[in-house]
């Protein structure tokens, strides 16, 4: 019978991934396991493209280590040990985990580790495949350091608006030569900034104006440019290697989130202390009295600037536009008798976006919006037959699961096999047919075989186990709910945020509607009061989609859910006063 595999492949370049060599090693593995009968579902086969081997949360190797778990493979085959992980120590978790739950490891270019002296060479290899990293890292930091420190202008990433890389020659090192046309624009840049004390938007306002090209002369002057060239120290003419260092990722960003978390690499820049920067003397553009004049305006812009406010929203991070996809920030307006705050759409900033802009989405109240969006998530927690009917699909999926039961159903008939074997074994030495040296020789092999098989039917038969955590995580919704419908009205922002995170992937904000997309889909609401089930999606290209669609306002001032219309007439959310919002009005019009 043959046995089930898995099949795991990395590359950790942008390099690699263009040319293929994944694809290769997935061939090579598809070739071995068929020259040796592995049956290897094409589900089962799992690629990390882009992600360093010195990372342990890759999205590939996080499902084949859940298939491990569940005990739904046997073998896992992986082209070299430093595929599966740069890191001795991380190679030998991978493998210890995996022989736990009774999977083999198999590796393409390495033999068979069975005696100790290979179980050595294999750990060898592992360390050596860490040093030789560890020692490329090291060797790539101090040969850049002692270069920038010679004055060597090659370690730096490349000459700024302004300059000119001259490579180096057989008669003369690398160096930064001046463009004079763009020199003049820098500085007026500065004098602008430090002189007439305009902002960055009209420094970037004007550069367009005037026609004044950027250095690709493709593009338009954008204002983080126009920040970077006032922040560079080239300008006054000492060019700085090491202004930043790689950190641990400190944020998760949206768009990490809406990739379930993973990322290609697990780390993030932050800007080093200004005595560790080694600098490289280039042709100064501007003074160094202009210079500091420049770096003490911007330090007091960032301290001082009305953007610069520490107030959470409930909101925050999940609202997306739907026309352009940008996200939505908070902004306010302040009328005679108090200051009202609004959600509005990066993408509708003129000002932003030198071409126009991207869309025409007009801002919302944030009241309003907080309060509907809590609202309809405090509902449908307070519905756990939505929740539970999910998590029950999701059960019965995970366990119907086609090449588990295909598997199940395999050992099912080799146990039958086997036991009728063993049955006829008996008869025979019953009748006289066999001597019982014969039964003794030919029965322990039959046993071994049954014993192991009925181990692995107990991995695959998940579902008196599952059915426990299903009642504890029943009693856990259930007394969470109950939580939450205590303290639901003394939470304060930073609490709500973790609820509605917990719960809501993104928000999209349409012309006409908000579409809700829920970490658990919801593809049917509770009944009214004569007991009909209405779906929460009921028209427009998102029913049945799992996404929770509903209008800002209706023409009768009062917000609805369709699909949860009581026969008194619609619901209107409690804590929402009736009367539409300037924003509203306008678009109805």
């Amino acid at each position: 019978m043959k046995k089930t595999a898995a099949i795991y492949a990395r590359v950790s370049s942008e390099r690699q991934k263009e040319e293929g060599t994944i694809a290769s090693q997935t061939a090579l593995l598809l070739d071995y396991a068929k020259v040796h009968e592995l049956s290897v579902p094409s589900e089962w086969v799992f690629e990390d493209e882009g992600y360093s081997g010195a990372l342990l949360a890759r999205p590939g190797l996080e499902r084949l280590r859940d298939l491990a778990a569940e005990g739904q493979i046997e073998v896992v085959l992986i082209y070299a040990p430093d595929r599966l992980s740069r890191k001795y120590a991380y190679q030998v978790l991978l493998m210890e985990e995996f022989s736990r739950h009774g999977v083999e490891t198999l590796f393409l270019k390495t033999a068979a580790a069975e005696t100790p002296e290979e179980r050595l060479m294999l750990q060898f290899q592992g360390m050596i495949a860490e040093y030789e990293r560890a020692q490329i890292a090291e060797r790539t930091r101090r040969g850049k350091r002692h270069r920038a420190k010679a004055g060597c202008v090659n370690v730096l990433c490349g000459a700024p608006y302004g300059y000119r890389c001259i490579k180096k020659s057989e008669h003369s090192q690398a160096y930064y030569e001046v463009v004079e046309a763009q020199a003049e624009v820098v500085r007026k840049i500065f004098t602008w900034y430090t002189q007439e004390l305009w902002s960055i938007g009209a420094i970037a306002r004007q550069l367009n104006e005037q026609g004044i090209p950027t250095r690709s002369g493709q593009g338009l002057w954008e204002r983080s440019t126009v920040w970077g060239m006032l922040r560079n120290p080239a300008y006054q003419g000492s060019a700085c290697f090491g202004k930043t260092e790689i950190c641990a990722r400190q944020r998760i960003t949206r768009p990490l989130r809406q990739k379930g978390g993973y990322s290609r690499r697990s780390s993030s820049s932050r800007e080093k202390e200004r005595s560790q920067w080694i600098e490289i003397a280039v042709p100064a553009l501007v003074s160094e009295e202009i210079f500091a004049l420049a770096q003490e305006r911007l330090a007091q812009n960032k301290r001082l600037s009305v953007r610069n406010t520490q107030e959470p929203t409930l909101l925050q991070g999940l609202l997306v536009c739907e026309q352009c996809g940008y996200a939505l920030y908070r902004t306010s307006t302040r009328t005679t008798r108090r200051q009202i705050k609004y959600y509005r759409c990066l993408g509708s900033d003129r000002y932003r976006h030198l071409r126009g802009p991207a869309c025409s989405c007009r801002p919302i109240r944030q009241d309003y919006v907080d309060d509907l969006v809590w609202q309809e998530v405090l509902r449908l927690l307070r519905t756990p037959q939505l929740i539970q009917s999910e998590l029950e699909r999701r059960r019965t999926e995970s366990l119907n699961t086609s090449p588990v039961q295909q598997r199940q159903d395999r050992v099912k008939r080799e146990l039958t096999r086997l036991s009728q074997q063993m049955d006829k074994l008996l008869d025979a030495y019953q009748e006289g047919l066999m001597t019982l040296a014969e039964l003794r020789k030919r029965s322990p092999e039959i046993k071994k075989k049954i014993g192991a098989l009925e181990t692995e039917q107990k991995n695959l038969n998940l579902r008196a186990v599952e059915d426990r955590r299903w009642i504890e995580l029943s009693n856990s919704l259930e007394t969470f709910l109950c939580r939450l419908n205590k303290t639901a009205q003394k939470m304060n922002a930073i609490e709500k945020q973790k609820v509605l995170r917990a719960m809501v992937k993104q928000i999209t904000v349409g012309k006409d509607l908000i579409t809700i997309h829920h970490s658990i889909p919801v593809g049917a609401g509770c009944g009214s009061a004569d007991g009909a089930s209405y779906p929460l999606c009921t028209r427009g290209p998102h029913a049945g989609s799992g996404r929770h669609v509903f209008p800002w306002w209706r023409r009768k001032r009062s917000l609805t859910l369709p699909g949860l219309r009581s026969p008194q007439g619609p619901v209107r959310p409690s804590g929402i006063k009736s009367g539409s919002p300037p924003a509203m009005r306008a678009r109805r019009r």
